[in-house]
Parts: structure tokens; C-alpha cells; sequence
């Protein structure tokens, strides 16, 4: 079996891991998190969401954010942009890269963006158009891809639908998410070989999130398939808002660990990412939910 001999990280922790938090995140700090990424050599960063503040109050400060981020060659910095209104307000802030979510579950889409996914499609179209005459990189995830909050498993052909939209309508890249952490590694690679049906390889990223303890398993089946790219959340931030129970991102923390033990680089550095981690879990007044992490700062203790 041959695997990648190199991954490619976007650590989502910015804008995913900490959008839903209740307390208020100072925009100092989420930019602090930011610079500690860097320092810790990532190169893909996704930073925050230009949503309606009045839905996600968290990222009411992402111009601020995006301000006073320290930019460096070779970094790209992505944004979440649902609309054309937010695309808006995200190409004044220059980003690298933006993101549009459909989900592969109607009742999700209904739930989460109020529409269909046929019409969560038409809304992203103009965004989409936009961007690229901006010469901006269009990112595209699907999200609930396996299973939903409301409808149970979802198929495949659901999947392979929402891929093939989202390249009718020119997105780039497209992410398979695992959204509510119940995926089991046969049904996440079943869910890729539908993506890759309409997207590249090189054009496909895996995005899991650790409910019930699979996201690593998830991440190893999906190398399997010679899938490099994956987005993670240092110190395993973030959650989703519409399915109860359903824990945070898998810590990049972890997904580094393992690549490394695979003879896998990544260009990141382990200890510093550990320290980023450790950073804005120490602002949340919690210990980081990576057990890599956990183990290191125990270690270091002694």
C-alpha cells in the first residue's frame, strides 16, 4: 500500500474550533493563536468567518482579525464567506482563499442555511464567480457527509451530487467532512470515492471531527485512498452547533503525531504547535482535548 509521503495541514482552530464559543475570543487573542500557528509552520490557516454577526457572534471582529494577522510568504489564509454580502466584506481584507459550505443532507441544509441544497448551490454561484475574477482560491466543503443530525447515514450518491455541483459552479477544491464525528473508516472512504468521482486527487481533503473516537482511524483510511490534504484544530477546538453532543475537530496535534510516527512529513514542528495549543487553551481556562498533547506537557512537567 502506498501512502503519501507528505500532508498537507489547514489547522481550522481560528475560525471553526473557536466559533462557537459562548464567551467572547478578543480578536488579540485569535490573532495571537494565528502567529503561534506560523511559528509552528503551517502554511494553510483558516482564519474566520464573515457570517452575520447577529447568527455567529464570535466572528463579529473578523475584519479586526484579519487586520492585524502578521501575513508571511508561503502562508495562506483562507475565510469563510456564506454570501455574497460576506464575500464582500472578506475581499476588503484581502484573503487568500475562501470557503463555501453545502451540506449532503436536505434536512441539515434546511436546518443550518434555511434553504436547500439545490439552493444553498445558486446562493453560492455568484461567490464563487467573484472570487475567481479576483483571482482568489475557492475552497468547497460538504458538509455531514456521512452522517446527519436529523437524517441518519447519509449515502454516498449524496455525496457524489454536492461534488458534482460544486464543480458545475467552478469551486476548486473540494473537502469531505465528517461533521458530527459518526464516521467509521469504510464509510469515510466510501464517501471520498464518491467526492472523487468529480474532483482530482490533488483537489480533495478530509475534515473529521472525533464524537466517537474514529477521526484518526478516519484520517489513516482516507491516506489509504492517497488522500494529503486534511483540515484539523489544534488542541481538537470546535464543534458543531446544530448536532448535539458532537465534539471538536481532531486535534492537529494527534494528526501530526501520527504522520510523524509514519515517516509522514508535514513541515510542521510538534512541540511549537503543542505550545499554540496550549496557548489558547490556557485563554479558555481548559486543558487541550489532544491526548498527544496531553502526554507531551505531562512529559515535560517531569
Amino acid at each position: 500500500m502506498k501512502l503519501p509521503s507528505k500532508v498537507k495541514i489547514v489547522d481550522v482552530a481560528p475560525r471553526d474550533g473557536l466559533q462557537n464559543e459562548q464567551a467572547p475570543v478578543p480578536a488579540e487573542v485569535k490573532i495571537g493563536l494565528v502567529q503561534r500557528l506560523q511559528d509552528a509552520g503551517l502554511k494553510e490557516i483558516e482564519v474566520t468567518s464573515f457570517v452575520s454577526p447577529k447568527w455567529v457572534p464570535q466572528m463579529a471582529d473578523a475584519a479586526e482579525v484579519m487586520a492585524g494577522i502578521e501575513r508571511r510568504p508561503g502562508v495562506r489564509y483562507s475565510v469563510l464567506t456564506p454570501n455574497m454580502k460576506g464575500f464582500e466584506a472578506a475581499a476588503q481584507s484581502r484573503p487568500d482563499e475562501i470557503v463555501v459550505f453545502g451540506a449532503a443532507s436536505e434536512a441539515f441544509s434546511r436546518r443550518n442555511i434555511n434553504c436547500s441544497i439545490a439552493e444553498s448551490i445558486e446562493r453560492f454561484a455568484p461567490v464563487v464567480a467573484a472570487a475567481r475574477e479576483r483571482g482568489i482560491y475557492v475552497r468547497g466543503a460538504v458538509s455531514v457527509a456521512v452522517g446527519c443530525p436529523y437524517e441518519g447515514e447519509v449515502a454516498p450518491a449524496n455525496v457524489e451530487l454536492v461534488a458534482r455541483l460544486m464543480k458545475e459552479i467552478g469551486v476548486q477544491h473540494l473537502g469531505v467532512a465528517d461533521t458530527i464525528g459518526v464516521g467509521t473508516p469504510i464509510k469515510v472512504q466510501r464517501a471520498l470515492e464518491a467526492a472523487l468521482r468529480h474532483y482530482d486527487l490533488d483537489d480533495i481533503s478530509g475534515h473529521f471531527h472525533d464524537t466517537y473516537g474514529q477521526a484518526l482511524a478516519n484520517t489513516l483510511a482516507a491516506l489509504q485512498l492517497g488522500v494529503w490534504q486534511y483540515d484539523s484544530s489544534c488542541a481538537g477546538l470546535g464543534g458543531c452547533p446544530y448536532a448535539k453532543g458532537a465534539t471538536g475537530n481532531v486535534a492537529t496535534e494527534d494528526v501530526v503525531y501520527m504522520l510523524h510516527g509514519m515517516g509522514i512529513e508535514t513541515g510542521i514542528d510538534l512541540d511549537r504547535l503543542i505550545d499554540a495549543g496550549k496557548y489558547i487553551s490556557d485563554y479558555l481556562k481548559r486543558t487541550p482535548n489532544s491526548r498527544a498533547a496531553t502526554a507531551i506537557l505531562n512529559k515535560r512537567q517531569q
